[in-house]
């Protein structure tokens, strides 16, 4: 479990977060949505770490994450498996490469056990025999199939996605759901993603959080979201022509 009691984060005195009081349960896919400054990435950025709350506590199973020493929070990042917009890979080493990086940084394990970690990564994301293969030479899809691989390379009890289906077509977009899925049951890992697309609310949103202006602003499951007299939450869920012309048909 997952969770966040009184999270307050301001930059430049100007307050980006406003008392986020909020859960992550283990082995369900947990949504963060909200548009664009709402906060939503912040949020995320202050579970993994790169910024520090100004105020509040979040706590990884019953340890207080900011109450920890340095080498504490080494220790709960190693349990921690990271899908960054875009996949962030490295252009220059190929996919067996960016697979093997966090262990490199973060694990003792051998170079056979590392290799084996590489084969059994690449194979449960379909990407056997595609090792010595660059980036570049792979579609879209592929690269953040390989970015979810390097993710779950360390087998981590908590994976975190930023924006999972960032500049992919809605078929491909709806593999990468299934797969953020399938992995988050089969290893019942606490999976936070943080997404405006609401074809993967609607897919995988088993726990979904709404951020309006830095604040919680609705919580339910992906049943409920459409289903709510929220004023805000609707303004973002029916934003679209299409999406409010089907609305109208219900």
């Amino acid at each position: 479990m997952l969770s966040v009691e009184n999270v307050y984060k301001y930059f430049d005195g100007r307050e980006v977060l406003h008392d986020i009081n909020c859960s992550f349960e283990q082995g369900k896919t947990n949504l963060i949505i909200g548009q664009s400054g709402s906060g939503k990435t912040v949020l995320m950025k202050c579970l993994i770490g790169l910024y520090e709350v100004d105020k509040g506590k979040i706590f990884y199973d019953n340890r207080d994450f900011y109450a920890l020493t340095k080498q504490e929070r080494k220790n709960i990042r190693r349990e921690m498996g990271v899908l960054f917009q875009g996949g962030a890979l490295f252009d220059s080493m190929t996919v067996k490469e960016n697979v093997v990086f966090p262990m490199i940084m973060l694990s003792d394990m051998t170079d056979a056990e590392k290799n084996d970690r590489v084969d059994f990564c690449l194979e449960r994301v379909n990407l056997k025999d595609t090792h010595q293969l660059y980036p570049s030479q792979l579609s879209g899809g592929m690269r953040k199939r390989v970015a979810i691989a390097r993710s779950i390379a360390l087998n981590p009890k908590y994976l975190f996605c930023d924006e999972p289906n960032s500049g992919l077509d809605p078929k491909t977009s709806l593999v990468i759901d299934e797969l953020i899925s399938e992995i988050t049951h089969e290893y019942q890992m606490t999976t936070v993603i943080n997404t405006h697309d609401m074809n993967s609310v609607m897919a995988i949103g088993e726990t979904v959080s709404f951020i309006f202006e830095g604040k919680l602003w609705w919580k339910g499951t992906k049943e409920e979201v459409l289903h709510t007299d929220n004023e805000e939450l609707n303004n973002f869920v029916y934003a679209s022509k299409f999406a409010q012309q089907l609305r109208n048909t219900q």
